[in-house]
């Protein structure tokens, strides 16, 4: 395979596993993390067990079968398998309605079919945890064309791309406190008479704090219902579904979204994200997707439908292997002196791993240990480069049988201090050591270098 530098890869050097793989460090590095990380071991098969269970009573209740596979084309009208497979997200988030598509491609569309589907003209939009993820924020109007990326957009700034801001909504934020945490008194005071949704991001993204857990998002949700009753509380669940034993529809949420090639997919599905929640924002979601009148009732399945069932079956599983490697990750890098949240003996609700490493060196180091950890495209090394939808360069390391997908094995993070990377993923526990042995691998020799130079 060629270089893609456009991409943010070039080729590498075809190096097989074996204890010749690793810095010669790194073997007793990685048996004294393993056998830290095994404490929390217990506790992540005991969540996946539960919503493996959920996940199979669901599937029960829609009465799943072979029929429900075969897909159909066109229009798509009268798809049985792709009602079944409404329902049984739904069954499992304990929503009153799913939308469960291929043809949504990213969270960011699952998230923005949400808003403009329940927002019009003179509404506004509120951000109960600070500043959105990156791919958010053209979404929403407040970085694009023109724009200088900050709240207040010089006049005209950021306007004809068809963003929230350019249909006459309005946002606003709420920082989140120093520790990370919701700042309640600051949300209670922000909700105003025309605060019509109140956007909750579960994860961290690109921020170094911790997933908020269900209870938080509870107490939010609690204090955003008392002021205002009609606002729509939206949760981006991505990376965060399975991770706990409920979902955020069960803390209070009106509606979550999410990618189908993170947690929910399994990493069976080849695309697709999902909307669940209150059945009449979940159908003003649909005329989104496709158009008024039509909503969920079209939309072929294109013989999709299988890998879509079988990713969601198998998500519980492999979102439990993922935890465990990154709480791995946590116990090596940890070991080396490098900040990491959370840390390996911390309760999480995501399964990103953040490391910070203070360098662009390191962060390239870390990310292209990570790539060559992958069993997909081993022998190419990422490279930053300005991914559409994000404000800075980003590397991003993602030897993935499905592009882009992050509940395989993958580390990414913009390249700006202090250098952080996020890790996420793998289908398969061992797999994620092995990767972060590779990372750690690439540092240790960094380092040597350095210490020479």
């Amino acid at each position: 395979m060629a270089a893609r530098p456009n991409y943010g890869l070039r080729e590498a050097k075809v190096e097989e596993y074996g204890s010749g793989a690793f810095h010669p460090a790194v073997l007793a590095k990685a048996e004294a993390a393993e056998k830290r990380a095994r404490r929390a071991f217990g506790t992540i098969e005991d969540i996946a067990a539960h919503n493996q269970r959920k996940v199979i009573a669901a599937m029960q209740r829609a009465r799943v079968s072979e029929t429900h596979f075969a897909g159909t084309t066109g229009y798509g009208y009268g798809d049985r398998g792709r009602e079944a497979l409404d329902e049984v997200f739904a069954l499992a988030f304990k929503a009153e309605s799913a939308l469960v598509r291929h043809q949504i491609t990213t969270g960011t569309q699952a998230l923005g079919i949400c808003m403009f589907g329940n927002l019009r003209p003179g509404d506004e939009l509120l951000s109960a945890t600070g500043r959105p993820y990156d791919t958010l924020e053209e979404l929403i109007g407040i970085r694009g064309a023109g724009s200088r990326g900050g709240l207040a957009p010089e006049p005209g700034g950021g306007r004809g791309q068809g963003s929230l801001r350019d249909f006459g909504i309005s946002y606003r934020e709420v920082p989140l406190l120093p520790s990370g945490r919701i700042d309640l008194r600051a949300l209670r005071g922000a909700i105003s008479p025309g605060t019509r949704m109140v956007l909750i991001q579960r994860s961290r993204g690109y921020g170094w704090r911790d997933a908020l857990r269900l209870d938080e998002i509870a107490e939010a949700a609690a204090l955003v219902r008392g002021a205002k009753s009609d606002a729509v509380i939206l949760v981006d669940n991505c990376y965060g579904e399975f991770v706990e034993k409920a979902e955020p529809i069960e803390a209070g949420a009106d509606l979550i979204a999410g990618s189908l090639i993170k947690n929910p997919g399994g990493g069976l599905a080849p695309g697709g994200g999902y909307v669940a929640g209150r059945a009449d924002y979940v159908l003003n979601a649909s005329y989104r997707l496709t158009m008024p009148g039509l909503g969920g009732n079209v939309g072929p399945t294109l013989g999709q439908g299988r890998l879509l069932f079988q990713g969601f079956f198998m998500a519980p599983h492999v979102v439990g292997e993922s935890l465990k490697g990154a709480v791995f990750c946590a116990a090596l890098m940890e070991a080396e002196g490098y900040p990491v949240s959370p840390g390996a003996d911390a309760p999480r609700s995501d399964i990103i791993q953040a490391v910070r490493l203070g360098s662009p060196e390191k962060l390239e180091a870390f990310c292209q240990g990570i790539q060559k950890g992958s069993a997909v495209d081993s022998f190419v090394e990422p490279q930053p480069w300005l991914m559409p939808g994000y404000e800075h360069p980003v590397i991003m390391a993602a030897g993935a049988f499905v592009q882009g997908s992050s509940i395989e094995l993958s580390a990414d993070g913009p390249m700006v201090p202090p250098y952080i990377a996020y890790m996420q993923g793998g289908l398969v526990y061992e797999s994620v050591k092995m990767g972060c042995m590779a990372g750690l691998s690439k540092l240790l020799a960094l380092d040597g270098r350095q210490a020479l130079g």
